[in-house]
């Protein structure tokens, strides 16, 4: 297990760190407040590989691991969780799906472009109605044999890059309803006559992700769209999702440090009582908790992508990382706002930032309830 960075790994963190303070931080309020997804910065991210972490060199990617891709959401997150959490998006959901299930001329058709940056990827699962409930959804798409396709017909919710994304992958039914075999993978490009964004969210965190609904109307989609067989969908959503846990735990954790840091500096600063708050216990024993959960988390993540790297089953380690982390995330920061005070419940300090970004980490990808469900199931199994 990768307790210690290597080298390489180190000189990527360095990067990223780099980037994100000189091209993320002085504008992070700027863009949550006007919840602007800056869609620049992602070409940017494209050209430093960071769009196409997994993707092998052959298609444009940068070729990495997962322990890199960690490091790098982290590094992201540190500064800004809306930052972290497109780039989470873009490469575990939609990318790593065509790249995990696409045949060899799909891959080289979507991937160059979507690993440069030049194109955002989406990736569409829940519907209105059917969040955690996803063998429900009523996004349909009916067979057309004269036109050798598709015809989709429904809506996708809460997607992140539902507006802005250029190539989106979208699970829809084409058989009978709550069928594991029944829900098959589309690649739906912009632009394709009966494809739209539709309401964009107003939300508490993560103001500078974009996630908006996209809206299927006799939406054709020719059958050289289709990733993998006809029925296979569900079935390759669960194993993006395996992976998917490791990024928003990477997210959660980012989140989490730099929530600490935050406290941490303050507290050294801050004096009361003629001396620093970090000199009294109450503040020093916080301190000292929220380090403890960090770094316990960080050893469940770095024990996913161990057994990821190795292609190793990982349902229940990547639950119990994701579900772990991003409860520390929602802890962490509240003891951040705490350690402030007054000035974490202010805009003027990032705590109350990291505070609010903190809570999508325990819904997205699976709430934290149904991380418990699939560790309970796999621990029942044995």
């Amino acid at each position: 297990m990768n307790f210690h960075p290597t080298e390489q790994q180190r000189l990527i963190q360095e990067s990223v760190r780099e980037f994100a303070n000189s091209s993320i931080l002085p504008r992070r309020m700027e863009w949550d407040e006007s919840q602007t997804f800056p869609r620049e910065l992602f070409r940017e991210m494209g050209a430093m590989g960071l769009m196409g972490m997994l993707v092998p060199e052959a298609y444009g990617g940068a070729g990495l691991g997962y322990f890199e891709y960690k490091l790098a959401i982290q590094e992201l997150a540190r500064v800004c969780g809306s930052i972290g959490l497109s780039m989470a998006a873009h490469n575990s959901l939609c990318t790593n799906h065509i790249l995990s299930f696409g045949t060899e001329e799909q891959r080289q058709r979507w991937l160059p472009k979507l690993a440069s940056g030049e194109h955002i990827g989406a990736w569409g699962l829940t519907e209105a109605n059917t969040g955690s409930d996803a063998m429900r959804m009523q996004c349909v798409a009916k067979r057309d044999d004269a036109r050798g396709g598709w015809v989709i017909n429904g809506a996708k919710n809460w997607i992140t890059h539902g507006l802005t994304g250029d190539i989106a992958v979208v699970l829809v039914r084409t058989g009978d309803l709550l069928d594991s075999h029944g829900i098959t993978a589309f690649v739906v490009e912009r632009g394709t006559p009966g494809f739209e964004g539709g309401k964009k969210e107003n939300k508490l965190g993560m103001r500078a992700s974009e996630t908006a609904e996209m809206i299927f109307s006799d939406c054709f989609v020719p059958d050289a769209h289709v990733l993998g067989e006809v029925g296979e969908g569900f079935i390759q959503a669960m194993k993006i999702l395996d992976g998917g846990r490791i990024s928003i735990g990477s997210l959660a954790l980012g989140i989490a440090k730099g929530a600490f840091d935050a406290a941490l500096a303050y507290s050294k600063e801050r004096e009361q009582f003629g001396q620093p708050i970090s000199h009294f216990q109450a503040i020093a024993f916080k301190l000292a908790d929220m380090r403890v959960q960090i770094e316990s988390a960080e050893l469940l993540l770095d024990q996913a992508c161990d057994l990821k790297e190795r292609g190793l089953p990982l349902t229940k380690e990547s639950a119990m990382a994701k579900y772990e982390a991003s409860e520390v995330a929602v802890r962490v920061a509240t003891d951040a706002v705490q350690v402030l005070g007054g000035y974490g419940y202010t805009k003027d300090y990032p705590v109350e930032k990291f505070y609010r970004d903190s809570k999508l980490c325990t819904i997205g990808e699976g709430t934290s309830e149904i991380q418990k469900l699939v560790i309970s199931r796999e621990i029942l199994k044995g």
